[in-house]
């Protein structure tokens, strides 16, 4: 018998990095934006610093190499299942 896996991981497609904000461009079309602000280091970042990510795991994650930042895709679509940790660096 066939059985149906309900999964809630969303994945990217597409990024768009500007002085104000980040929009992520999901596989099923729709948009999420966040105010660049609730991302400090791509907040501090170069406009070239902010173009330079790429997706990890299928879509799942963003990272931005040269400022060492990560970003959970799933944290922008659902950020109240989510908690920011206090950063040390």
């Amino acid at each position: 018998m066939p059985t149906l896996l309900e999964t809630n991981e969303v994945a990217a497609v597409g990024v768009d990095c500007t002085a104000d904000g980040l929009t992520v461009v999901l596989g099923d079309g729709r948009k999420v934006t966040a105010p660049l602000a609730c991302f400090p280091r791509l907040a501090r970042a170069t406009p070239t610093q902010r173009s330079s990510w790429e997706l990890m795991g299928d879509g799942l994650a963003i990272h931005w190499e040269e400022i060492d930042e990560d970003i959970l895709v799933a944290s922008l679509v659902n950020p109240e299942n989510y908690i920011r940790l206090p950063s040390w660096a």
